[in-house]
């Protein structure tokens, strides 16, 4: 809704697409003044943006197999205090995830044997 806001609000202006989208005007500008001054977002908005490039650093510099565990690990190990769960949550936000190994394929289908054997 931001974006289309964003995108038509010199045509028709903001009270009106707000009043059809149903959201407050002040949601919108409060919005608006956030994204052109950083230090009016949260604390943990504001945290998590530093956060975002340390896990993103940490986790393509080990090849991208370090999952939320290792990169906790490795970000408390450079002095980057940080909890376990922010990690998780920043790492999803990302779209990123560790190397899942040893787990073996899963078949959807189990083959019928008896079917099999009757064939041959």
């Amino acid at each position: 809704m931001r974006r289309f806001t964003d995108q038509y609000r010199d045509r028709f202006g903001v009270e009106p697409i707000c009043r059809v989208l149903q959201i407050a005007p002040s949601g919108y500008r409060r919005h608006a003044a956030q994204q052109r001054n950083q230090t009016l977002r949260g604390a943990r908005a504001q945290r998590d943006a530093v956060l975002l490039l340390e896990i993103q650093r940490i986790w393509q510099a080990h090849l991208q197999v370090y999952g939320a565990d290792k990169v906790w690990k490795q970000m408390n190990r450079e002095g980057i205090p940080v909890a376990r769960c922010t990690v998780e949550r920043l790492m999803r936000h990302l779209g990123i995830q560790g190397v899942v190994r040893g787990k073996r394929c899963q078949r959807r289908f189990k083959t019928d044997t008896l079917f099999l054997r009757a064939a041959i």
